[in-house]
């Protein structure tokens, strides 16, 4: 568990599902969660402590409702998705829909990305000037050079290049309309104080897969 930037908290924990380790993030300010697994190293009762519990999970994808439930049951927290992703979830998972340009509990805003899927949602944390982005871009693993922001395979996209050129058009979006410094991937970590940049890079690129690199 580390704070990355003031009142954000960033962790890592492996997927039970995939296998791979994947990243989580707190929010101090308003209780929020965004895409949790259980941390490995403090486990539940480290958000127990906080000044103020969990109120509420924001998920950036339908995908990414990881260990929601475990925080919901001890909590009773609410958990938000995108309306466009509601489908995914069962009656014993509530899930609140949101849409884009709503106001999310933490002063986060809620802004569409599309393409990979239709409820790629990005997360803007106003206060922090921070974007959690889901699954549209990753950063590469390869721990022998500096990590560079790309796409994930194309196996993973059903429609490759239109997800490609979609993701791209959309990020450009985000540059343009956006105020933010910091990115919070859900899938390689944070970009602290170089997230914007190497966002406008990876636009500027025309698009890469970050596992090719």
């Amino acid at each position: 568990m580390e704070e990355v930037l003031e009142g954000v908290f960033h962790w890592r924990a492996r997927h039970p599902k995939i296998g791979f380790l994947v990243d989580s993030y707190w929010l101090e300010r308003g209780g929020v969660l965004i895409d949790p697994l259980v941390p490995e190293d403090v486990g539940l009762e480290w958000f127990s402590d906080r000044a103020l519990p969990p109120q509420a999970v924001l998920l950036s994808n339908r995908h990414h409702y990881r260990d929601s439930a475990k925080f919901v049951e001890r909590f009773g927290c609410s958990v938000h998705c995108s309306s466009k992703g509601l489908g995914e979830f069962g009656p014993d998972e509530p899930v609140t829909g949101f849409e884009f340009g709503e106001d999310l509990p933490g002063e986060v805003l809620a802004c569409e990305v599309d393409a990979i899927c239709p409820d790629e949602s990005a997360l803007l944390i106003v206060a922090s000037r921070a974007l959690a982005l889901a699954d549209g871009a990753v950063l590469s693993p390869e721990p022998a050079f500096e990590p560079q922001l790309g796409f994930v395979p194309d196996a993973l996209m059903d429609d490759p290049e239109g997800t490609k050129q979609g993701l791209l058009s959309a990020y450009r979006r985000l540059l343009e309309e956006l105020d933010f410094e910091h990115l919070l991937l859900a899938h390689g970590g944070p970009l602290v104080g170089n997230g914007r940049a190497k966002l406008e890079e990876l636009v500027s690129s025309g698009g890469r897969t970050a596992f090719e690199l």
